[in-house]
């Protein structure tokens, strides 16, 4: 969903991605993206990571107890079988036996909600990501939401929506955001980066392209509140 709105402002991160995200810049204004400071400060020294992404978690710095409290802590939403947490950035949902992610910690979680089932995941953001994390203890209602999400997928209809703050003001109020991106890897983190013109080789080896709708909710003479609807899952 990272792109040029209306070719002519490019987006500041919504609440689920770390950092600065890609920042805006209208035409009038130069500035460098997150990703570009951050490949021109990989061979500096001092911790670039921290500046670029404040806040983000690191779990190998936390007990199997500490995650686990923290997470207790993060639940937003409980009602009957389903449960919304907040996860922070940082944290796998899944890993290698052993490792400290989010599922490793669900059965205190769902202990500490009174399930006697386990919690499942029904949809969460990545690694890199902060955002909600939707939990079920049924399994057919899992599978219930995992159907309607792979359905509207294909279907193209919006099944989450996030907002961002825009550096400049796009010049439509409404339209579509359609760029590739691909996970690139740098100093241990795995950020999501646009492909300009991606070739049929690129796409084959990863290259993923996207669509997204935005919708200017709200502006200043020099920012924006913008609604994002991805159609792509992506």
């Amino acid at each position: 969903m990272w792109g040029r709105v209306s070719c002519r402002c490019r987006l500041l991160c919504g609440g689920t991605w770390p950092g600065t995200g890609v920042r805006a810049q209208s035409e009038t204004q130069k500035s460098e993206t997150w990703y570009q400071m951050y490949l021109k400060g990989a061979k500096k020294k001092g911790d670039l990571h921290n500046q670029l992404f404040p806040g983000m978690l690191k779990p190998e710095t936390l007990s199997h107890e500490e995650l686990a409290e923290r997470m207790k802590t993060a639940v937003l939403y409980h009602h009957g079988p389903l449960v919304a947490l907040n996860k922070p950035q940082g944290l796998a949902v899944t890993g290698k036996p052993g490792e400290l992610t989010l599922l490793s910690v669900l059965p205190e979680v769902g202990q500490y909600l009174g399930f006697r089932q386990e919690l499942q995941i029904v949809r969460a953001p990545g690694k890199e990501s902060s955002g909600l994390v939707l939990l079920s203890s049924s399994p057919q209602l899992t599978k219930t939401f995992q159907n309607f999400f792979i359905h509207s997928r294909r279907s193209q209809k919006p099944t989450v929506t996030y907002w961002a703050i825009t550096v400049g003001v796009p010049a439509t109020t409404k339209g579509e955001i359609q760029v590739a991106l691909k996970l690139d890897h740098v100093r241990g983190m795995d950020p999501v980066v646009p492909v300009k013109a991606p070739s049929r080789q690129a796409l084959r080896e990863g290259v993923k392209k996207t669509l997204t709708h935005f919708f200017v909710e709200d502006s200043t003479s020099d920012c924006a509140l913008i609604k994002l609807q991805p159609l792509t899952g992506r």
